[in-house]
């Protein structure tokens, strides 16, 4: 059994309702929630847009590997209404699904690359993953999740 940890963000539509349809679509096609935070909202990140963001953390448990993962997180977010552009350019979405973290694996493919490599730069992210999974450790910067909490909003 594997651990997926996924952070949720949207800022366009009805992000309960969208949430919602992640949660059960992730529940029938990737494998058990064993923990969420409360839906978290902060203005963008990384660039300009009037709508706020909401986030939310998922603890999955699954017999899915990373990638397996990342392929089913791509379907349900295509099945509901996103689309995505090769710029690479940060912009307004109906639903994104990003592994935080697997296990405490470290995966560095073309496709996917694990932990998250803007985590500890994320409040947005820090703070439902606190919620959720304040002790655990990444598995690169060897510190806990609320210590890079800490680390980022005194620095900032």
């Amino acid at each position: 059994m594997n651990t997926a940890v996924l952070l949720l963000g949207a800022n366009l539509g009805n992000e309960e309702m969208i949430f919602s349809q992640v949660r059960s679509l992730c529940t029938e096609r990737v494998g058990n929630i064993v923990a969420q935070s409360k839906v978290y909202s902060s203005a963008a990140w990384g660039f300009e847009h009037e709508n706020l963001f909401y986030n939310q953390a998922l603890v999955v448990q699954t017999h899915k590997t990373a990638h397996e993962t990342l392929a089913e997180c791509l379907r349900i977010e295509t099945e509901l209404g996103r689309t995505r552009t090769k710029s690479g350019i940060y912009e307004a979405r109906i639903i994104d699904i990003d592994i935080e973290y697997f296990n405490s694996e470290i995966i560095d493919t073309p496709d996917l690359h694990i932990p998250h490599p803007l985590i500890q730069v994320r409040e947005f992210a820090l703070i439902p993953l606190c919620e959720v999974i304040p002790d655990f450790v990444h598995p690169v910067l060897q510190q806990t999740q609320r210590k890079l909490l800490e680390i980022l909003t005194t620095n900032t």
